[in-house]
Order: C-alpha cells, then structure tokens, then sequence
C-alpha cells in the first residue's frame, strides 16, 4: 500500500515536471514566432521604403511637386535678423496670396539672413520681383525667383593653387633646367653657389 502511494506521488511529480516543461516550450516557441513577425514587418518596411526610393515614377513626381512650388516661390536675400515671416508676409502681401514664409536658421535657431516666400497664384511671381531692392528694417531685399536644385548635383568649386603647398612638378611654377653640355657624372647639371664677397681677396 505505502509502495503504491509512492509510486503514484512519484507519477504525479513527472507529470507536473512534463507539463510545465511544455508550458516552458510554447513560451518560447510564442516569443520566437513573435519575433520572426516583428523582423518580417521591419524588412517588409525597409523594402517598401526602398522601392520608394528607387521608384524613377515617385522620384519623377516629387521632382514635379517640387518645381511646381518653386515656380511659386521667390528667395528673399538680406533679410535683417530680426525680421518675422509675419513682417515678410505683409512686406509681400501687395503681390498676391502668401501661402507660406520660411525663415532659414542655422542649427543654433539663428537666422541666416534670408527667406523663401511662397505665393498661391504663380502670376504673383513677377509682382514680388519688382519688390527688389526694397527696404525693410532699413535694408534693401534681394528678391529673386527661387531654383529648383536637381538631386545628387552640387555646385562644383575649382580648387585653388595654395603657393604653400610645394611645387606641383610638371606644372608651370616648376623651374625646369636644361643645358645640351653634360656636366659632372652622368650627365647631371651641378649648380654652383655663387661666392660671398670677400674684399680681402
């Protein structure tokens, strides 16, 4: 009787052991099956936004989108610092609708010293060209029609000869000697030292 208890204690011990051991398993196997989603919604994410990216028919429509609003747009040059878009749009307000004034600042929240002024009707372009010149806080604007910049193209700058670099050889700074008389050993010129003057010699 008392072996019977033990094995059936013994039994039900296993038997708790297995089932959590199971529990332990589903867990995981949940966690893992979590995971691979989250993994497959991220890759799914970056695929798209790469698609985006390399779409030429959205990278085609953005770039319209873009001259579209810079065909409505004039820059705005020597701009005073104090200056407020609220100030540039009653400035700009006789030239026609102002949808939107940008201020550029630097990554210090200071302005740069100019802005972009952007209108409803494409007609008000011409108006706030004639605007330039004009003063506002006692300086005269710089108003031009706003450039459409073209992705992945920069101004190129050429680079400037720096005299403090050394010689560039083959250049034409490079002083280049030639003498049909061989000189010294193997033909190489030797260029003398003139004398110090010596009037004691």
């Amino acid at each position: 009787m008392d072996r019977q208890d033990v094995d059936m204690n013994g039994t039900d011990t296993f038997n708790n052991e297995t089932e959590q051991e199971l529990d332990d398993m589903n867990k995981r196997l949940k966690e893992m099956e979590e995971e691979a989603a989250a993994l497959r919604n991220m890759q799914a994410k970056v695929t798209k936004e790469m698609n985006s990216v390399l779409d030429p028919a959205a990278a085609a429509t953005s770039q319209a989108n873009r001259e579209e609003l810079d065909s409505r747009s004039v820059f705005v040059g020597n701009v005073e610092y104090s200056c407020t878009p609220e100030e540039l749009q009653q400035h700009f307000k006789s030239c026609g609708t102002v949808n939107r004034v940008t201020i550029r600042t630097d990554k210090f929240g200071q302005p740069k010293g100019y802005a972009y002024v952007e209108f409803v009707e494409p007609e008000a372009i011409q108006e706030a060209l004639l605007l330039n010149e004009s003063e506002l806080h006692g300086r005269q604007l710089k108003v031009t029609a706003k450039r459409t910049n073209l992705p992945g193209m920069k101004q190129h700058r050429p680079r400037r000869s720096n005299s403090y670099m050394g010689f560039q050889f083959g250049g034409p700074s490079t002083p280049f000697f030639y003498s049909p008389i061989p000189y010294g050993y193997g033909k190489v010129p030797r260029f003398r030292v003139p004398a110090r003057y010596n009037p004691y010699y």
